[in-house]
């Protein structure tokens, strides 16, 4: 006889505590067996063996697996394609359903559509939950009924429907577990990558953290950004006790959670914008793309001090400030006029806190050509900014101290690039007006 058991799936909710669909999956009368899957075809196109997300997962999956020992359980971690793992399991235990939390990324979506489809025909029930965000889908709509493409109404709608049973915290009770010896994690070696720098913590929120951020978040030597990107991403921490947090500190930390959700909406509502820009006349911009010139951005060589330090601190640590992020994605597609797909390709592969309908807005916006996007004219001169958020070089000194020697050999002049960028985004939108 096979153990009659439900299913958690952990996917972007690496958490035991708050976690909305393992809370429902522990209120039935049925044991849990919690599973994590290292999918292979996503793990086969990331470029380098040494991912420091793919090591965050693992030694996050080891901190999960220790708190289960503790309750005579195991967490059952896999590296396969999804739809085998999920006929390993019917064949070993009598499946009855299968709980997660719902992802909005085009990818994920067609792939929990497969996995419900292929449970049906074992007579599985598939069930997901609302968990990462606060508000989904088509939760804050305009009033006709669509979708918000701009942030600053979407906003207020955002703020307007928050009541408290949004970030009340989803029970935990850790006594429905199935019980049985604890299982071994595959390796990162068995996983194809290697140890990186990086040393797991399980992310902590306090009200010091947040308290004056809006006062220091855009000067990146003072590092008193909370660094909870990454958490948030794979869900080892609650978007609820952000949100109740920052409704009590600091509404300005706020306002980057909503924008975090106006993003995660664009992209379920217009799963276009992946690979084209939001605004069709975009894509007439006549790109350079000058290969040479995008090695340099990427290695931080290109003269600017502050380009460079902000390269250069992704490069080493998976991180860059967020103020700088601007910078630097603004220098890329303006000043080089180089495909803003290049810069966020490369930001996908580097940044630690990386989250595809995030990345993708703030680097259409930083183009000028995604929803709510800045005018095109809109130029960041590199110096200005250095001037203005880092007038006494600390950040520059820090990740880039041998700047002055590269000053001289900058790949390119401000003054000449802004006015070649006018002119190349003019006569693309005019292309598409005729």
């Amino acid at each position: 006889m096979k153990d009659k058991v439900n299913i958690f799936w952990f996917r972007r909710d690496l958490r035991l505590e708050d976690n909305v669909g393992l809370s429902k999956a522990l209120a039935q009368d049925i044991p849990v067996v919690p599973i994590f899957v290292f999918d292979q075809e996503i793990l086969s196109k990331l470029p380098n063996t040494k991912d420091i997300r793919v090591d965050y997962i693992h030694q996050a999956l080891q901190s999960l697996q220790d708190k289960l020992e503790e309750v005579g359980s195991s967490l059952h971690v896999y590296h396969g394609k999804v739809e085998d793992v999920f006929t390993e399991l019917i064949q070993k235990f009598d499946v009855h359903e299968v709980f997660c939390n719902r992802d909005y990324e085009p990818q994920a979506i067609n792939r929990d559509k497969r996995v419900q489809k292929m449970l049906a025909k074992e007579d599985v029930t598939f069930s997901d939950f609302k968990d990462q965000v606060i508000f989904e889908k088509d939760e804050i709509l305009k009033n006709d009924g669509t979708p918000y493409t701009v942030y600053t109404p979407y906003a207020k709608k955002w703020r307007a429907a928050l009541e408290r049973k949004h970030y009340t915290t989803a029970p935990s009770t850790f006594d429905g577990f199935y019980q049985t010896k604890k299982k071994s994690i595959p390796s990162l070696k068995t996983l194809g990558f290697e140890k990186t720098v990086l040393n797991y913590e399980i992310p902590s929120l306090t009200p010091g953290m947040i308290g004056d951020y809006d006062q220091h978040r855009d000067f990146p030597a003072e590092d008193r950004t909370t660094r909870l990107g990454v958490a948030l991403r794979f869900g080892t921490i609650s978007v609820r006790e952000c949100v109740k947090t920052a409704l009590k500190n600091n509404d300005t930390w706020l306002s980057e959670l909503i924008w975090r959700e106006f993003f995660m909406q664009i992209l379920f509502h217009f799963p276009h914008v992946v690979d084209t820009s939001f605004k069709s006349a975009y894509d007439n911009i006549r790109w350079r793309n000058n290969e040479k010139e995008f090695e340099k951005w990427c290695k931080g060589e290109t003269g600017y001090p502050i380009v460079d330090a902000g390269m250069r601190q992704l490069n080493e640590t998976g991180f860059m400030h967020n103020r700088v992020r601007m910078v630097v994605a603004s220098f890329l597609c303006k000043h080089l006029l180089i495909d803003w797909r290049w810069g966020e390709a490369y930001f996908a592969e580097k940044l630690l806190d990386y989250e595809l309908s995030s990345n993708n807005g703030n680097w259409q916006w930083a183009a000028g050509c995604g929803c709510d996007a800045a005018p095109y004219f809109r130029i960041f001169n590199p110096d200005a900014q250095t001037k203005r958020f880092d007038k006494d070089l600390k950040y520059i000194k820090r990740w880039n101290p041998h700047y002055a020697d590269r000053i001289e050999t900058a790949i390119v002049d401000h003054k000449e690039a802004r006015e070649r960028a006018l002119k190349t985004y003019k006569e693309a939108l005019n292309e598409a007006r005729s």
